[in-house]
């Protein structure tokens, strides 16, 4: 089993120093989906939600967290992030929209989170810009798709 290595030997928390590592180049996608009545969803993708354009404004608060993700999450390194893109794709199936983030850069220690927290914040984003006209929406399966480069190489979710 792999050790926690943001605890250190007496299990207090500390920052893992990634000073020697090599600088890769390492990408992350992280994916989730907002669950909506076809109703709300027909709104959304009309452009008629009083707040204003709802997926344009996840897809700047998705991007705008990743770039803050060290200042929410403790003992996240900050990172030179070198991109950030958010799509959101509506799906009447669910009925609702997926979103999809991809965080990418050339450094020292992976870019998971980050993809992660631009996921929850855009979906959050959607939740908060609709509420008044449907309050039981529900944010579900947010969770890392993909990962690429670094020590560990590359990982794909099943």
């Amino acid at each position: 089993m792999a050790k926690l290595t943001h605890l250190g030997k007496r299990g207090e928390a500390r920052m893992v120093d990634v000073s020697a590592k090599a600088a890769t180049t390492r990408v992350a996608v992280a994916e989730g989906r907002v669950v909506m009545s076809a109703r709300t969803l027909d709104l959304v993708l009309k452009g008629d939600a009083k707040k204003g354009d709802v997926l344009g404004a996840a897809r700047i608060a998705g991007i705008m967290a990743a770039k803050r993700t060290h200042e929410l999450i403790p003992l996240c390194h900050p990172l030179a992030l070198t991109k950030v893109e958010v799509d959101i794709v509506p799906d009447s199936a669910l009925p609702g929209l997926v979103v999809r983030a991809t965080a990418k850069l050339k450094g020292q220690t992976g870019v998971e989170m980050e993809a992660l927290t631009a996921v929850s914040v855009a979906c959050l984003t959607i939740y908060d810009m609709v509420k008044a006209v449907e309050r039981g929406m529900r944010l579900e399966g947010i969770h890392l798709v993909e990962k690429r480069g670094g020590k560990s190489g590359t990982y794909r979710a099943r």
